[in-house]
């Protein structure tokens, strides 16, 4: 896990900037000043050279001593942050065929466990800038929000739409700019109907299965009026639960959040709705988390770590993504080939 300081709106603690500087200074100077006695200027044998490396070396370990315990001793924040960006999947880049890279739900799930965990984080923000993703995963990410013992604040910056919203209506308020783009409660299932395609080539599908419905959705034959039926009905299903979860969380009529038809709203009618509760800026955003804490506050960013081999994984899949990787997956058996996003 990596750390960040804030984008500057907040101004931190004079404690948490000033008295972790001084312990480190005192702890160092003892440290050094204790190696020069023992060995420098005592032992009158040891050689000047070997008794400078021998300083140098105690001094270096004081020092990193002297900030582990400034660290122990002061918090240099109080409040916790998380970004999604990016469409929402299982892993990154692993879920959804629209997108070459997007936000590992389980990467952003740990890193609010990890902060529900730090007795230093009072507060959590959730900065929002995604137009939604896979149901389960956006789900995930809500439930760990609203798990978060302390104030949540969820933060729209240009969208925040469909599973980010589902995201969002976990955290106790939710702010936007004038500009974002909010809402879209609604869910999509889609399939590659690539049974004209497949005739032209010549080529024929032949399914070996047990159950009416398992190859329901198989790109390669046509979809019969009843596995019509029975998809639209898994759609239906899943819309009534994010329509139950916006309510409760919104705490609004259900039918006021039917009413929205899965549109996107800009922030002041997204507020007129219900949907978001404050428009501003995030330093707005950081002023009304000062007033609801009763002391500054100092921002640090939870993020997950990559490794190099992370990294480069990351730069193919965008790299393999513009020559058009992905259109194999509209091929795969049963469900496999259906997906269904908030």
């Amino acid at each position: 896990m990596s750390s960040s300081p804030s984008d500057g709106d907040a101004v931190g603690p004079l404690a948490g900037t000033v008295v972790p500087l001084v312990v480190t200074v005192l702890v160092g100077l003892t440290g050094l000043a204790g190696a020069w006695y023992v060995f420098v200027r005592y032992p009158d044998s040891l050689v000047d050279l070997l008794g400078l490396l021998l300083v140098a070396a105690v001094g270096l370990l004081s020092l990193w001593v002297g900030n582990r315990l400034a660290g122990s001793l002061v918090s240099p924040y109080n409040a916790a942050e998380v970004a999604v960006e990016g469409p929402i999947a299982r892993e990154r880049g692993g879920g959804l065929p629209s997108s070459p890279a997007g936000v590992a739900a389980d990467d952003v799930v740990e890193q609010i466990e990890l902060a529900d965990a730090d007795p230093a984080a009072e507060a959590l923000l959730v900065k929002l800038n995604t137009p939604g993703g896979e149901i389960v995963p956006s789900e995930d990410i809500r439930i760990a929000a609203e798990r978060f013992d302390g104030p949540t604040v969820a933060y729209a910056t240009d969208v925040c739409a469909s599973g980010g919203y589902d995201i969002a209506s976990g955290c106790d308020v939710v702010w936007a700019r004038e500009g974002s783009l909010v809402g879209s409660i609604g869910v999509i299932g889609s399939r590659v109907n690539a049974s004209d395609l497949a005739e032209r080539l010549g080529v024929s599908y032949e399914g070996f299965t047990a159950g009416e419905y398992k190859d329901a959705g198989t790109p390669l034959k046509e979809l019969r009026p009843d596995e019509r039926v029975y998809l639209q009905g898994l759609v239906d299903d899943y819309y009534d639960q994010f329509v139950e979860t916006v309510a409760e969380g919104r705490d609004i009529e259900p039918d006021a959040v039917e009413e929205t038809e899965a549109r996107v709203f800009l922030g002041s009618e997204a507020r007129e709705r219900g949907l978001v509760d404050e428009l501003g800026t995030r330093r707005a955003v950081t002023a009304a988390l000062e007033d609801r804490l009763g002391e500054p506050v100092v921002v640090r960013e939870f993020e997950p770590a990559h490794s190099l081999r992370e990294r480069v994984s990351l730069g193919a899949q965008r790299t393999t993504y513009a020559f058009g990787a992905g259109l194999a997956s509209a091929f795969d058996g049963d469900l496999d080939s259906l997906r269904f996003r908030r």
